[in-house]
């Protein structure tokens, strides 16, 4: 397989970003630690330090870093993006001034702390959080109950998890996972081929101490939600090119017919799509940020840009797979991992419902113009 290289979202003559890390390293780095959770988790907390946050004027380079990561490794992005998506949530609700100096001691955050983020719900799961009070006098809440798709809960320290704190409203809460009353689900088997260093099953807590992480509603209904989304996708791009760069290997390896050529251009265009999709959402994210008004609501960015990523995927896989047949499938361990992983990844995007939550916003407000229902 080729040498790992980046990805970009924008030509190089579009500049790099001063203070960020070199691209070429970050795929050298995630190459290094293929499949290996342990690694990853070391790259996680050193890329923290380095890599801007979403929003900060630097949305692409980090976006184009996720990529670069995907395109390398999709376990070890899995890995490094939820820990810097905590990071990130931190630091915004510590600039809205939402979460006092010091909570985060009564679950035993320090600098050495890996994140996973728990915000899925499930049909039988339900987590509760009951308020309580620290000896600090600081706001805690004791968390009961189970949290389906909790991934690495038996390999990271921390994370940060919604809970139920009324009838109808949810609450994020930081908790500390090797606390006692913590307990990783064993009667869910992980069954998929792809990810299988990464799996996600749910997690028993009861009465284990939380502190609230903003208000409630606050996690969900933040535009740093929707853009965390659009970083997941990124991720998705960079292992859609990952697949088709064996493609490209086969094209400059053996002289392409037509219908190799066919697939090579299928392929290129959903990339190309794909890229321009990431590279426009990463600059309303930077003006948004920045108080511009771009007219855009960022659920619908985000549900917008994760469905155009997400097509690309599979039009990858679909013609990567229809241009070299079962060989390198069932021969080539990396190439295979890649396949297996992207496609478990992916479905991360709900499709359908996607869409239609996505026609639900344009019909209620979205960014549609003053004479019609729809931006177009």
């Amino acid at each position: 397989m080729p040498s790992p290289r980046p990805v970009l979202l924008a030509p190089a003559s579009a500049g790099a970003v001063t203070g960020v890390p070199d691209l070429g390293s970050v795929a050298k780095a995630a190459t290094a630690a293929a499949g290996d959770v342990d690694a990853a988790l070391w790259l996680a907390r050193d890329l923290a330090t380095t890599l801007p946050l979403p929003g900060s004027g630097a949305t692409r380079a980090l976006w184009e870093a996720l990529a670069s990561l995907g395109a390398a490794d999709l376990t070890v992005a899995r890995v490094v993006e939820p820990h810097l998506d905590a990071l990130a949530v931190l630091a915004q609700v510590e600039a809205d001034g939402l979460l006092p100096d010091g909570a985060l001691d009564a679950v035993g955050v320090d600098d050495g702390a890996t994140w996973g983020v728990y915000a899925a719900e499930g049909p039988g799961a339900r987590l509760e959080a009951h308020p309580d009070r620290d000896a600090s006098g600081h706001e805690v809440a004791l968390l009961t109950g189970r949290k389906p798709w909790c991934s690495l809960a038996g390999r990271v320290s921390h994370a940060l998890v919604t809970a139920w704190c009324g009838p109808d409203e949810r609450r994020l809460y930081a908790v500390d996972l090797r606390h006692a009353g913590v307990t990783v689900a064993t009667d869910v088997a992980w069954a998929a081929r792809g990810l299988t260093a990464v799996t996600s099953g749910p997690v028993d807590l009861v009465d284990v101490p939380a502190v609230p992480v903003g208000p409630p509603g606050w996690y969900l209904h933040r535009p740093g939600f929707a853009w965390g989304g659009i970083g997941v996708a990124a991720i998705w791009f960079g292992g859609a090119v990952g697949v088709a760069r064996r493609l490209a290997e086969q094209a400059a390896r053996r002289e392409p017919d037509q219908l190799a050529l066919a697939h090579l251009g299928a392929v290129d265009g959903a990339l190309h799509a794909a890229r321009a999709a990431l590279a426009e959402a990463a600059a309303v994210v930077d003006a948004t940020s920045n108080g511009t008004s771009t007219g855009v609501d960022p659920a619908v960015l985000a549900l917008r840009t994760r469905q155009v990523v997400a097509r690309a995927a599979e039009t990858v896989l679909e013609h990567v797979a229809h241009a070299l047949g079962p060989a390198p499938l069932t021969l080539e361990d990396e190439h295979a991992r890649r396949v297996a992983d992207l496609q478990v990844y992916v479905r991360q995007e709900h499709a359908e419902r996607d869409q239609a939550t996505l026609g639900r916003l344009l019909l209620q407000h979205g960014d549609a113009p003053t004479d019609g229902p729809a931006p177009w």
